[in-house]
């Protein structure tokens, strides 16, 4: 896990300090609300519907015991005692007093946290596998080049304000668990014919109004040259995108207008160009981070009896190792998913003592190491399969041993209108009332790996376009109104979901979901084939004749 540097502690330091007189000049009545939101929006703060959220930065998703504790303290300190971890890997803090901002970064500094770059129009928090480091898939571990590119793009002068936000993401495994096909870069760890490791380079992804996937620019590119290569992006980017229309200035717009081979010359020129006088990344100093995240030494072991015997004779524990527990590089490990989608429960959230109680796992039985997923759960990576048993006791202890990883009721779901000035239709309520109609029990596990996504506004902040099912809410002519589209995936085989037709009202949606999952559940070949998969081979058409026989929908 990378720690910060002298030069790290000092930068953070005194941007918390010159934060602090910029929410004094502002409580002072000195600094208006406009005037004071480009200083507020550079600290990772934003103005709510009902309150100020600050939004703080978990690079790559990976957070040490130590650090979820300080997270735990500020949600009871400064909070009503929870936080919200977001799909860009993150926690926002949905109610933090003005006044008590600064106080807040400066504990995160205490524990080489910030919030920098985690709003406006620069280089995002820099996203990865939340498997990384420990997938049995994994090719090479992508934290460490993430890392490289968030050092890069600290408040890099040149890239600080760009025409929109800019989000990257790296891939070290053989699937696809950071979604680069929806990034405005997406780097996938890849194998020459040399031999060599390097990366596949994606770009102009994303989705929002205008749902692209990205599209791939470069088969091979040398880890030396990932600098150089994503300056070349980054800035044939800020110098022909779009700044008259921010809803056509994302570089995904600048891709589709001007053609990936445009775009691809542009940015091999500049690349090339910018070569005679950039500075290769050391092998020294990719050795120097790499050092950062030098895997655990964990030793082979065969799981013990103990573990055998408790998944035979507890169900409930047997569901929650088939659903919640992933294939660790190690013979003896696991990776263990902790949902943060209770039956009923809103997704992504977590209380002080959650926290804390998962940083007392992790510390005990995961070398001190969590991680945030782009789906809103919380992972521990490196756990033997013989700690599994007492971890879920602990974990039902806490409320955390929802046994739905990846089933129905493992929704994404954005804040929606109960936070976000923004939204259009509440995302939150539809979450829960599906998660209470299909729970995590026998039926859920029947029905089988079942991504459902729900955005409250076009923003798509619930990554809507990308579920098995999305569920997109809108407001017409005062009624809250939910689309519904099939077949998206945000994998390596990347796909954006197709509407259905009309949408339907707020008591509507829940009966409108369950008659898909039923047109599934009779149409599918076996058991064995998954909601994606039986779509993709029946097509749309049957869908729609079970969504809308019995319902004519809302008028759209």
């Amino acid at each position: 896990m990378y720690r910060y540097d002298e030069f790290d502690a000092g930068f953070v330091s005194d941007r918390v300090a010159a934060f602090r007189d910029q929410v004094a000049r502002r409580l002072s009545g000195d600094m208006t609300e406009d005037q004071f939101k480009p200083h507020r929006l550079m600290n990772g703060l934003y103005l709510q519907l009902h309150a100020y959220m600050l939004r703080v930065a978990v690079p790559y998703g990976t957070l040490s015991a130590r650090q979820m504790r300080k997270l735990a303290f500020i949600a009871r300190r400064y909070d009503k005692g929870y936080g919200h971890f977001t799909t860009r890997q993150n926690i926002q803090y949905n109610w933090p007093a003005l006044a008590d901002t600064p106080a807040i970064l400066e504990e995160l500094a205490s524990v080489e946290m910030h919030a920098i770059q985690t709003s406006g129009n620069c280089i995002r928090n820099v996203t990865a596998d939340h498997f990384a480091g420990a997938a049995a898939d994994e090719l090479d571990d992508p934290r460490p080049y993430a890392e490289i590119l968030r050092q890069w793009s600290s408040l890099h002068p040149e890239f600080s304000f760009l025409p929109r936000k800019f989000k990257i993401a790296v891939n070290g495994a053989t699937r696809d668990r950071a979604a680069i096909q929806t990034h405005d870069i997406g780097y996938q760890i890849v194998r020459n014919s040399a031999g060599e490791i390097g990366f596949a380079v994606y770009v102009g992804g994303g989705q929002g109004r205008t749902p692209m996937i990205a599209k791939k620019i470069r088969d091979f590119l040398k880890i030396e040259d990932l600098l150089a290569y994503t300056q070349a992006i980054v800035r044939v980017y800020n110098l022909e995108g779009r700044r008259d229309n921010k809803y056509k200035a994302r570089i995904k717009i600048l891709v589709h207008e001007k053609g990936l081979d445009w775009m691809r010359q542009a940015v091999e020129a500049e690349f090339e160009a910018a070569s005679r006088d950039y500075i290769a990344l050391p092998d020294a100093e990719i050795a120097r981070i790499k050092a950062y995240f030098a895997p655990p030494e964990l030793p082979a072991r065969a799981s013990s009896q103990k573990f055998a015997a408790r998944r035979e004779s507890d169900p409930r524990f047997a569901g929650f190792v088939s659903t919640n527990v992933a294939a660790h590089k190690i013979d003896g490990y696991g990776i263990v998913t902790i949902s943060l989608k209770p039956i009923g429960g809103i997704p992504g959230d977590a209380t002080a003592e959650q926290m804390e109680a998962v940083a007392d796992l992790a510390e005990l039985y995961s070398q001190a190491e969590i991680r945030v997923s782009h789906e809103q759960n919380l992972v521990l990576p490196h756990v033997a399969l013989d700690d599994l048993p007492v971890i879920y006791d602990e974990l039902l202890a806490s409320g955390l041993a929802t046994a739905n990883a990846g089933l129905v009721s493992d929704i994404i779901a954005c804040p929606g209108m109960d936070y976000c000035s923004l939204a259009t239709a509440r995302s939150i309520p539809v979450a829960q009332r599906i998660s209470e109609r299909f729970g995590d029990g026998p039926r859920a596990r029947d029905i089988g790996a079942l991504k459902i996504k729900i955005s409250g506004c076009i923003n798509a902040c619930g990554h809507h376009h990308v579920g098995h099912i999305g569920i997109l809410g809108l407001e017409r002519k005062g009624v809250e109104t939910y689309q519904i589209t099939l077949g998206g995936t945000g994998d390596e085989t990347c796909s954006m979901g197709t509407l259905t037709g009309p949408g339907f009202s707020s008591e509507e949606v829940v009966d409108a979901i369950e008659r898909i999952v039923d047109a599934y559940m009779a149409l599918r070949n076996e058991p064995g084939e998954d909601f994606l998969t039986a779509f993709r081979r029946l097509g749309m058409q049957p869908f729609k004749e079970a969504l809308y026989e019995t319902s004519k929908g809302a008028d759209i």
